[in-house]
């Protein structure tokens, strides 16, 4: 069955996606991204989103992470370690008080549609399944690896498969 295309939605801080078309848009590019990672990658994490949005007053945060080790689920404990390291430096970045700060930490989740190109680097060694445009099915495999315009798969039978961005209509992980 064929992804339906939907309306534009919010991707990190600002960055729409349209249409049926994976983009890679570099972390780099997210306010306060660098910052958040190097505080989550020193207590063994991987951010993986981060969404910053002002509210009527307050600043509503949200943070995605992930185990560095594919085979490792993300807990409650690990969500409340990455909370309390990460709010104090987000509340010096913004500026803000801390009363005004709503902040939610939480796992990219089971079944996880990749919404940015980039995350395929924070999954390598993940299994996956991508809308491939070229043959309209789902190619599934393990994330080996990935750059700005491509991700590589190892397929069960042990073969290579490359798929181009633009030809990714829809990313998921496979929930065994």
């Amino acid at each position: 069955m064929e992804p339906q295309k939907k309306a534009p939605f919010l991707l990190g801080c600002g960055i729409f996606r349209r249409g049926l078309l994976l983009n890679y848009i570099s972390t780099d590019t997210v306010p306060y991204f660098k910052d958040c990672a190097a505080v989550i990658d020193g207590i063994g994490f991987t951010l993986v989103e981060l969404q910053v949005v002002p509210q009527k007053g307050a600043v509503h945060i949200t943070v995605v992470i992930a185990s560095k080790d594919p085979t490792k689920d993300i807990g409650v404990s690990d969500c409340s370690k990455v909370h309390h390291a990460v709010q104090p430096v987000l509340i010096s970045l913004l500026k803000v008080d801390e009363d005004n700060v709503y902040m939610e930490v939480c796992s990219p989740g089971l079944e996880r549609n990749i919404k940015n190109a980039a995350e395929f680097a924070f999954f390598v060694g993940r299994e996956i399944r991508v809308w491939d445009k070229t043959v309209s099915d789902w190619v599934p495999g393990k994330i080996k690896s990935s750059d700005t315009n491509q991700v590589t798969l190892l397929k069960e039978d042990g073969s290579e498969v490359s798929v181009s961005y633009e030809n990714i209509a829809k990313a998921k992980f496979i929930h065994l």
